[in-house]
């Protein structure tokens, strides 16, 4: 395919992908709004039929819940085939795998494939649907007319559309569940659960209900003036009831934050309508005041998961990592995070602190790489004065300087064996030295350890200690690579220039077509942070609104990925049956890893199957 008409079919692909996310930012009708997504992605792909399966996880079957056919093609319907059972495939899509074959005759597991084949199915593309980490079904892409081969583009543009789909239909039971709650409050609030008060046109208080007592957080006496009752709070409430006593008319729906000296701040919704007598005269106003904190929380929990802690990402990866971030942050236990240099380690690890129970604490960093190992120490666990040369005066370390919060030692695996060993003692004893006394000091700190080495091959030849790496390593989280989840490149982006637009007081909105495909093409070896840094030299010498090709550095401008000669190097290692053998037993069998292990597509290790009749014990299930 030419250079003109790839670009021609990535712009079809991303307008595509742009008119799908569009129709997922407001959901009236799920349903259709997959027919309309299917429709467009047919429109564009050419293919004969698209569908979405959902997984019953009950029966282990497949139920079609949407499809969408080309003029002229069969649909599932009338085939008898909205129901499926796939045992071989479920296990492939559970794994993340996409199943891809170019020839049905090639997939294995005699049943699906007799069952494609008597469809006058020629290819087949199934691109798993995952929800919160579990398997919620498929996206297929059938091709009755001709063989077709999907290649890697074509497939990762496709998975990102069955991810936009799977978060819209997440989001929409999460509307839907949203719903269901703010139903629930209007029957508490039936039952006379918010706080309802009275007031005449002098705002003294008529009468209040218990609840108003249990949201104020103070008591309301039945004649007393309302300002007198709220010296407690900040009176959030006060500029409704005026308006009310004003006008006379209704304040509906006005929120607030009600702040109260002795108890952390609510939201409420406020409203206040006239309290008229039996003959409508106007006798002063009534105020609703409903606690809606747990409601908003909630709003804000359902928002699609993009920002956290200043973490920016929506890949599934990132995903992953945000519910391990939410789920430690209130933990007292050590972390080991791992991952590339310009990752977030640090970023992550603020995140744990200030996310917790101790974010009043300070946060103390210590970069064990950047200090000798004698300055390491007195840094650390601090020192008494004539501990050392130049040592004259007494100097608290880090560990002490952190007490009520959390400690980071960042490029944990390059400290010495010495430092090793004490810390493995704090660690253990919750104790430590200054250097020169020898007075036990208890402090406490949540210790949190950072490290792009492979802590593993360190401790093999010797240069870390394994019982330190246990102690530190009580749970691990990985940041990936930002080659390993580039669909969060887009927001990255938005985000980098949301941030660049303010420091540098520029209106530059966004990055060219050209750009965001060199920046998806590009791997990216110094991760989020190159990232940053890229968009902002294109902000300092960008002069319009969008930044273009030049602005960009050269390495990325100019990168052109070469596979050419890693094929032809790899090409005998990946035709040999024993090694295509060991490479699936040392990924089990997983036929992506194995693949990239051999420096193959996954359509070669098929191929390969075919000719050395290769196959997973069980697969003809």
């Amino acid at each position: 395919m030419q250079t003109e008409e790839k670009l021609k079919k990535r712009i079809a692909y991303e307008k595509m992908l742009a008119g799908i996310s569009e129709r997922a930012v407001l959901i009236d009708d799920i349903n259709a709004f997959l027919g309309e997504s299917l429709q467009s992605m047919g429109d564009i792909l050419d293919v004969s039929r698209i569908f979405i399966f959902t997984y019953e996880q009950l029966s282990g079957t497949f139920a079609c819940i949407c499809e969408w056919v080309a003029r002229g093609i069969t649909t599932l319907a009338d085939l008898d085939e909205l129901k499926i059972a796939i045992p071989w495939g479920t296990r492939y899509l559970r794994e993340g795998k996409t199943i891809n074959f170019e020839n049905t005759r090639d997939i294995p597991g005699d049943h699906y494939r007799q069952r494609l084949l008597a469809a006058d199915v020629k290819s087949t593309l199934n691109v798993p649907l995952f929800i919160k980490g579990d398997l919620y079904g498929f996206m297929g892409f059938d091709e009755c007319r001709h063989h077709r081969k999907w290649i890697d583009e074509d497939v990762y543009i496709l998975s990102t559309a069955a991810q936009i789909i799977t978060r819209a239909i997440e989001n929409k039971a999460y509307e839907e569940e949203l719903e269901r709650h703010r139903s629930r409050l209007e029957s508490i609030f039936g039952s006379v659960q918010d706080a309802i008060i009275t007031v005449d046109t002098d705002m003294n208080v008529i009468e209040a209900n218990k609840a108003a007592e249990k949201i104020c957080g103070f008591k309301l006496n039945n004649g007393q003036a309302f300002v007198d009752c709220t010296t407690d709070c900040d009176r959030s409430c006060l500029e409704v009831l005026h308006e009310t006593l004003r006008s006379r008319t209704t304040v509906q729906d006005y929120q607030i934050e009600c702040g109260h000296l002795d108890r952390n701040k609510l939201i409420a919704m406020v409203n206040s309508s006239p309290l008229l007598d039996s003959a409508g005269n106007f006798m002063g106003a009534v105020l609703v005041i409903r606690d809606i904190t747990r409601l908003t929380h909630l709003e804000e929990e359902l928002k699609e998961r993009h920002h956290f802690q200043n973490i920016i990402g929506k890949s599934e990866k990132m995903q992953k990592v945000y519910d391990l971030l939410q789920t430690l942050a209130s933990q007292s236990t050590t972390v080991l995070i791992t991952g590339g240099s310009g990752t977030g380690k640090e970023m992550a690890a603020k995140a744990l602190h200030y996310g917790g129970t101790r974010t009043n604490g300070p946060f103390v960093t210590v970069n064990c790489s950047a200090l000798a190992e004698s300055l390491l120490e007195s840094e650390l666990f601090g020192h008494v004065r004539g501990a050392f040369t130049g040592a004259d005066r007494d100097k608290i370390g880090r560990f002490e300087a952190a007490d009520g919060g959390t400690i980071l030692l960042d490029e944990i695996g390059d400290i010495s064996p010495l430092i090793q060993l004490k810390l493995l003692r704090v660690l253990q004893e919750k104790e430590f030295d200054r250097v020169g006394e020898s007075n036990p000091r208890r402090v406490d700190v949540r210790v949190l350890a950072s490290t792009n080495r492979n802590l593993k091959e360190a401790i093999k030849k010797g240069e870390f200690r394994e019982d330190l790496y246990y102690r530190l390593n009580v749970i691990e989280i990985h940041l990936p690579l930002l080659c390993d989840r580039y669909e969060d490149i887009p927001l990255l982006i938005d985000h980098f220039c949301e941030i660049f637009q303010k420091t540098y007081d520029k209106k530059i909105t966004g990055v060219s077509d050209e750009v965001l495909q060199a920046f998806m093409n590009y791997p990216w070896p110094g991760n989020v942070r190159e990232l940053e840094h890229a968009i902002e030299r294109a902000f300092v010498l960008c002069r319009n609104h969008m930044i273009q090709l030049e602005h960009i550095p050269a390495e990325i401008r100019s990168y052109s990925p070469v596979r050419v000669v890693r094929r032809l190097a790899t090409e005998r290692r990946g035709d040999d049956p024993e090694a295509i053998r060991s490479a699936l037993e040392k990924t089990d069998w997983n036929i992506s890893k194995a693949a990239r292990l051999l420096g193959v597509s996954r359509w070669t290790m098929y191929r390969r199957f075919e000719k050395y009749n290769i196959s997973r014990p069980g697969d003809n299930v």
